[in-house]
């Protein structure tokens, strides 16, 4: 399995806006072969980011997505630069072991 985690560190004023958009989309991700899960993590202090944590088959469906029209359009209106309090950061790991 391979796990994007997406840091997003989003100002109070546009927290809403944020998790709105991510609802409005829920399910739209679903559709893409190798996709496995997805989950927004809401911080629960001051500067901390949000988390936008998404699991795939392996790093080529991950990249396939990334090449894709679904993800050109979720990504075709972002929100002002005022919304977001820095830079996001995105990282990628490759799962060595897992317990569910």
């Amino acid at each position: 399995m391979f796990i994007v985690a997406n840091r997003v560190p989003v100002t109070s004023d546009w927290q809403e806006t944020f998790e709105e958009r991510f609802r409005q989309r829920a399910g739209q991700i679903d559709k893409q072969p190798g996709f496995i899960r997805m989950q927004v993590l809401k911080p629960q202090s001051e500067n901390t980011p949000y988390v936008v944590l998404t699991t795939w088959q392996d790093k080529t469906a991950f990249e396939a997505w990334v090449g894709s029209d679904d993800f050109k359009l979720a990504h075709s209106n972002p929100m002002p630069k005022e919304a977001f309090d820095g830079e996001g950061k995105l990282e990628m790991h490759e799962v060595i072991v897992a317990s569910e």
